[in-house]
């Protein structure tokens, strides 16, 4: 900055100034600086503008992702509010690896990101002390909090959610009804077993044992949970999958044995990912405003950079059921 501004005969503030375009500066003025930077190849340095604003513009993500599509959507609309407000993000995909996570989470603090956004829904979320090691760096957790952060929580209600979907086949007039839930170390997963739970006992349904498989929120998985119900001797005649992605992978295993959805067995799933409605037939589902989860994160941890000393809050968003053309009314 300094050798622009000593070709163009300006001071360095002017220089600022121009590129910036924080204050008014005169035409010729702007023209002769701009002439220096193209003749000298002049690009600002994000790192030092930083040091000098004691921010990065820059947002960091900690999350597990895999081959389910709700992971993709819910960045989806983290990156696009981020582009909108002007931050870049920097996303770190954990695995499900512990140690991985911590590392990737010590790394992301290193970098000196203005705020952190964690979607990592284990049980065992990453390091509270690596946390503690950075304690002026907002926080915020998306569906999930393992302890007491300091940050704000943002969830989907998803006992409400198994509630729902369960009921949906109950009141279609199903009493054989399984569930394929998604693996228990994840509150989300854990929540909608437990409301599944809640509705068969509200309805005093009794569940074998065999009607109950845990796994892993994948489609391979949902492929072979529903080939194990399939092969009972009194296979259930609806289920309710724990994500959309295990609903997808039940729809194959109930195609390849010759059966329909939903003339021979009704299907519902969980999150309303953008597939859902191509689906043949199109999937009923527990919608998951995965768009507004990222839009409202991003916000509120913005809104967090700026008041850091605001109270912490728990925002919880409301799940709504989707009724499309996978259980049928009996």
């Amino acid at each position: 900055m300094k050798d622009v501004a000593r070709l163009a005969g300006v001071s360095t503030s002017t220089v600022s100034h121009v590129i910036n375009q924080n204050r008014y500066v005169s035409e010729s003025v702007t023209l002769r600086v701009k002439n220096a930077i193209e003749q000298l190849n002049y690009a600002p340095s994000a790192l030092a503008r930083s040091l000098k604003m004691n921010r990065t513009n820059t947002i960091g993500m900690l999350l597990t992702t895999s081959n389910n599509p709700f992971y993709a959507e819910v960045v989806r609309g983290v990156e696009r509010s981020c582009y909108e407000l002007g931050y870049s993000l920097i996303l770190c995909n954990t695995e499900g690896d512990l140690q991985r996570m911590n590392h990737s989470l010590e790394t992301l603090l290193q970098k000196r990101v203005d705020g952190l956004l964690i979607m990592c829904t284990e049980a065992q979320g990453p390091s509270k002390e690596v946390l503690s090691r950075y304690p002026s760096v907002p926080t915020v957790m998306m569906d999930w909090s393992p302890f007491e952060s300091g940050g704000d929580i943002i969830q989907d209600n998803s006992f409400l959610g198994g509630e729902m979907a369960t009921r949906y086949l109950i009141e279609a007039g199903f009493t054989q009804i399984a569930c394929i839930a998604g693996p228990q170390d994840k509150s989300p997963a854990q929540a909608r077993f437990q409301g599944f739970l809640a509705a068969m006992k509200q309805a005093s349904l009794s569940i074998p044992d065999e009607y109950i498989i845990f796994s892993d929120f994948e489609f391979a998985g949902g492929f072979e949970s529903m080939n194990k119900l399939l092969e009972l001797a009194n296979p259930p005649k609806a289920i309710f999958a724990g994500n959309d992605a295990m609903a997808v992978g039940a729809y194959q295993a109930v195609f390849r044995q010759g059966l329909k959805v939903p003339d021979d067995i009704s299907i519902i799933g969980y999150d309303d990912i953008d597939l859902s409605p191509y689906m043949i037939p199109p999937l009923t589902t527990i919608h998951q405003p995965k768009d507004e989860l990222g839009k409202l994160a991003v916000n509120q941890l913005i809104f967090r950079m700026d008041n850091p000393e605001a109270s912490a809050n728990v925002l919880v968003l409301t799940p709504k059921l989707i009724e499309r053309q996978s259980v049928k009314y009996r």
